[in-house]
């Protein structure tokens, strides 16, 4: 059975990423505010930015956990579809880390 991982965009700018059987269901219930505990809810309404379809939960699991941590940079890049940027993304964010590493090292 297919999985929809998708991200929308809540009207405070903020982004949510969430993973569905039923992709035009799911965010219907965004906007109409099915679910007052939803992060959603007060931040209506929601626009569908992006969405991809796979075969496996767990695929689907993967993808939705991964995102979630990503930064805005990071999805606005996918949401773009620019996978090159995306990229250039974990680069400076990995050379930032290494040069945190570094400042961080007690001197002797």
């Amino acid at each position: 059975m297919p999985y929809a991982i998708y991200i929308l965009k809540c009207s405070d700018g903020t982004y949510y990423t969430g993973l569905t059987k039923d992709l035009d269901g799911r965010v219907q219930e965004h906007e109409i505010g099915a679910n007052p505990e939803s992060y959603t809810f007060r931040r209506r309404p929601v626009k569908l930015m992006w969405s991809i379809v796979t075969e496996s939960y767990q695929e689907a699991f993967q993808w939705e956990h991964q995102i979630k941590g990503w930064s805005r940079a990071k999805k606005e890049a996918l949401i773009r579809g620019d996978i090159e940027g995306i990229h250039e993304i974990v680069k400076s964010e990995r050379k930032r880390r290494e040069k945190n590493k570094i400042k961080t090292k007690p001197s002797r």
